[in-house]
């Protein structure tokens, strides 16, 4: 059954409805989560969570407070998250693998009254964690927290009830930090009604997912796609997840797709190429994956279609943000367009604006793509002017060029700031990357604008080869002209250079600027 859209203004609180339906519909011994120590039942679950909200307003964070998570996959975080919700605190979860000079903004910016962290995360906040004064409460999850108190012993005494504060559904639940890549950390607010919003317009109709499925997000639950693929959506249907503490290498992914029994993977591009160069990928009868995603850049066709000749299992690329908190743009099960990011998710409206915001009507032109839909954030935390230029009235602009054809498909066309043209012409770096993808040598490759002697830009790539494959300048050149082969001649790359690896987010997504910026050195 779908979730119920809570009326704005209404009581409501995100995380009662997502434990407490699951109760109500007897699923309280039913794993709710499998991690490192075993599963976790919902009724577990709803019992650390509380256990949690107590524990924070014991120590006098209040309502509308903000508590900073800095924490690796285990039961502890959903734990934690659900708990802070339950008690009308705000919990920012943020990205595990920052320096200590972008958890000091993170706390600064947000004034959180609270930190909790995993053990192994600690050392990047103790040169700085002195320097916050609205941080009052320090908490670690695990064995040694270095003077601070551990969170499985401040909970041990703490009461499994909790009488939920009296949140509306459009209070402020959560916050998600943008990753960054070109400029300091934007706080992504989040209202109560978003969560189960994402589940009931994409995760039910689009995904299918359902109560008997097992799923496993190789994103993290602190990212937008990792949170709604691995907490939100099965947590909504009563479904199970498998947590992955560590970081999510080919063959530790492989891993649980072989023996956990996992239905529904929930991948990004990069991971996708990786684990098919590997060799870890379970064939056909050797896994119980029904379903598998694609987010956070486009997913090129030939690994889709390597991936379902590998398994037998189509990947459903589509689009989200952090801003719109999960996918609304996507493929269908019964309607996959390999190479494009599909169609609307019933319930988002999307257009194309040109350069001076015209919408666009007509077919397979170029525009940027605007979404106006239930789940976006209200603002950028304390940056009005970045949050004017994003969130304009109903419409939140993605920074995604795309093109639309005839049949309502769309294609990703690259960032903004990634586009390039040649000779007067939009080049889109993601197509020549499509065709450099599809040489049997190439694993990864990223594509910019460089100039010329004439100070003109044209297309260069940067390659990553297979383990066997041997950089060569006689290899640049059959790649060359493979891509002339494929594409129109002016799109072609004139440089290859070839490297051990790309410049990447947390998430997967090359960083193009940092190869505009250098040269590639």
């Amino acid at each position: 059954m779908a979730p119920k859209t809570p009326l704005a203004g209404a009581r409501y609180n995100a995380a009662e409805d997502l434990i407490g339906r699951n109760l109500a519909a007897g699923r309280g011994d039913k794993p709710a989560f499998i991690d490192k120590d075993g599963p976790h039942s919902y009724a577990e679950l709803d019992a650390r969570a509380n256990r949690v909200a107590n524990l924070l307003t014991a120590r006098g964070v209040r309502i509308d407070e903000r508590v900073l998570m800095c924490m690796t996959d285990t039961i502890d975080f959903p734990a934690v998250f659900l708990g802070a919700i339950k008690a009308g605190i705000v919990p920012i979860p943020v990205n595990t693998r920052l320096t200590p000079k972008d958890y000091a903004f993170m706390l600064a910016d947000s004034r959180a009254r609270a930190l909790v962290v995993s053990e192994a995360l600690l050392p990047q906040f103790l040169d700085h964690i002195g320097e916050h004064p609205y941080l009052e409460t320090v908490i670690v999850a695990g064995a040694d927290g270095r003077g601070y108190a551990l969170l499985s012993d401040a909970l041990a005494d703490q009461p499994e009830r909790f009488e939920t504060a009296p949140t509306r559904a459009d209070d402020i639940c959560f916050w998600l930090y943008t990753s960054g890549t070109t400029g300091k950390p934007k706080g992504a607010v989040h209202l109560h009604s978003h969560l189960a919003k994402t589940a009931e317009l994409y995760a039910i109709p689009v995904l299918g997912i359902r109560e008997d499925d097992v799923v496993f997000s190789a994103a993290k639950l602190f990212f937008a796609y990792g949170l709604g693929n691995g907490l939100t959506f099965p947590m909504a249907v009563g479904a199970t997840t498998v947590l992955l503490e560590g970081p999510p290498e080919p063959k530790a992914v492989a891993e649980v797709l072989k023996t956990q029994d996992v239905t529904i993977f929930y991948g990004v591009p990069t991971l996708y190429g990786m684990l098919l160069a590997s060799g870890e990928l379970p064939a056909p009868g050797a896994h119980k994956m029904r379903a598998a995603t694609s987010a956070g850049e486009a997913l090129p066709a030939e690994l889709f279609r390597r991936f379902k000749e590998t398994t037998g299992v189509e990947i459903l690329d589509g689009l989200g943000s952090t801003e719109m908190l999960h996918i609304f743009l996507s493929n269908r099960p019964d309607d996959i367009r390999p190479g494009t990011s599909g169609k609307p998710v019933p319930g988002y409206d999307l257009r194309l604006v040109d350069d001076d915001g015209r919408v666009i009507e007509e077919a397979d032109a170029l525009g940027m793509l605007e979404v106006n839909g239930p789940t976006s954030a209200i603002l950028y935390w304390g940056q009005r002017d970045k949050s004017r230029e994003t969130f304009c009235g109903p419409w939140t602009r993605t920074g995604d060029k795309y093109v639309r054809d005839a049949d309502g498909y769309y294609t990703h066309a690259g960032r903004a700031d990634d586009m390039m043209k040649v000779g007067g012409i939009y080049v889109s770096p993601v197509e020549v990357e499509s065709a450099i993808l599809q040489h049997a040598a190439v694993l990864e490759c990223a594509v910019v604008g460089h100039p010329d002697k004439d100070d003109l830009i044209k297309p260069k790539a940067f390659i990553v080869l297979r383990t066997e494959i041997a950089a060569s300048d006689a290899l640049a050149d059959e790649i060359k002209g493979f891509v002339k082969e494929t594409l129109a001649g002016y799109k072609y790359p004139r440089w290859v250079e070839f490297a051990d690896e790309l410049p990447k987010t947390a998430t997967g997504k090359i960083q193009r600027f940092k190869l505009r910026a250098t040269g590639g050195a």
